[in-house]
């Protein structure tokens, strides 16, 4: 791509995210605070979720040594340059928790479940989580991303080592950094509902998401030329990997549901009543029928996940399931049921553009494949048997 078109294809961005912007701000004076920090919680998990799972795929990556995955690491490796970024959203989304968050309303110390949260819900300590997620997930984007972008120059096959001992670490730091994200910014909005599984549910879609992403970035880069010996097989397994943890999230899913219908404890049903009566009845459908069936039925033989045009479309609607996903899961706390309309579009306006320009910059730095990784080569030479 050339350097103009490119530098046309910024602007456009930067002007889309500017337009975006402009209706952010009028979310807030003309429609009120609860709707603008709704949809600024939404597209902050969102955002999370994708920069955590294409860390996570990056770190799959080298603990399992697998070799067909190494040609097209440049890609989840350059989305993850969006987990920076989350540093200054969380900043903002701090503003929302005196306005929205259940334990912070008035009346909260006569609620008896908030009372007994109250040494984990309290703003001081949830503030200094947030920076402690924050600071781990920074640096293992520095060791994981970063390093790796430096044997580009280096050719240090030491740097493959360093980071096959991280990435086990960084599964650690994973596993309980996005379960305490989990809980503080989509469970605790509304604090007397819980759920243990809630962690594994986020994860699962993250990671979903992730692989959607990448999919998405190989076949553009593929498709002009920029991944020359990445084939319909390398493909096959990204639409394997995207088939896998669909059932993965389902399977979390129905469980967390199952579970909470059965016992039909107070404390518990009237959250997912929230979600399944009126409006947003339709959304849980949606939720239900799209983020599985589509995706299973649509990847489900073996021909459908070499095919670049079908991996491409479900990929898409992988996405935009995330997002139902999250809408799904936060809108509710804005008060007034189903919320879709101009205010939700200028969010997705604002986000999307930003995060493509971000993305589009990182896709434009530095070689398309670790050209300084040692197993680079075996990873060209991949193919089903």
């Amino acid at each position: 791509m050339s350097a103009a078109t490119t530098n046309h294809r910024g602007r456009a961005l930067l002007a889309a995210a500017a337009v975006g912007a402009a209706g952010m701000a009028a979310t807030y004076f003309l429609d009120g605070a609860a709707r603008f920090w709704a949809n600024w919680l939404l597209w902050f998990v969102i955002l999370a979720c994708l920069a955590l799972g294409t860390l996570f795929l990056v770190a799959l990556q080298h603990i399992t040594g697998s070799l067909w995955s190494v040609p097209m690491r440049r890609v989840p490796e350059r989305i993850a340059a969006l987990t920076p970024w989350l540093v200054p959203v969380a900043a903002v989304a701090l503003f929302s928790v005196p306005a929205v968050f259940s334990w912070t309303q008035p009346g909260a110390d006569a609620v008896t479940p908030l009372v007994l949260k109250s040494a984990w819900l309290n703003y001081p300590f949830f503030i200094l989580r947030l920076a402690a997620c924050l600071a781990l997930w920074m640096l293992s984007y520095h060791l994981l991303v970063r390093r790796s972008l430096r044997q580009d120059e280096s050719k240090d096959p030491r740097v493959t080592v360093s980071l096959r001992r991280f990435a086990p670490a960084f599964m650690i730091i994973l596993a309980l950094t996005i379960t305490v994200f989990a809980f503080d910014w989509v469970s605790s909005l509304e604090a007397a509902w819980y759920s243990d599984m809630f962690g594994v549910y986020l994860f699962a879609g993250a990671v979903t998401t992730a692989i959607a992403a990448t999919t998405l970035g190989v076949i553009y880069q593929r498709r002009r030329g920029r991944l020359p010996g990445v084939t319909e097989d390398h493909l096959y397994n990204l639409g394997g990997l995207m088939f896998g943890f669909t059932i993965f999230w389902s399977y979390i899913a129905f469980s967390q549901y199952m579970l909470q219908w059965y016992a039909n404890l107070p404390e518990e049903v009237f959250w997912f009543q929230q979600r399944t009566s009126g409006k947003m009845e339709g959304v849980f459908v949606l939720l239900m029928a799209g983020h599985f069936f589509v995706p299973f039925l649509g990847l489900m033989m073996r021909s459908d996940k070499k095919d670049w045009r079908r991996l491409r479309w479900i990929s898409i609607w992988v996405l935009f399931m995330e997002f139902v996903d999250v809408f799904w899961l936060i809108s509710p706390i804005a008060g007034k049921g189903l919320n879709l309309g101009w205010p939700e579009a200028a969010f997705a306006l604002f986000f999307l553009s930003a995060g493509l320009l971000v993305v589009s910059r990182a896709m434009s730095r530095g070689p398309d494949m670790p050209v300084g990784d040692p197993f680079l080569e075996d990873g060209l030479k991949f193919h089903l048997r």
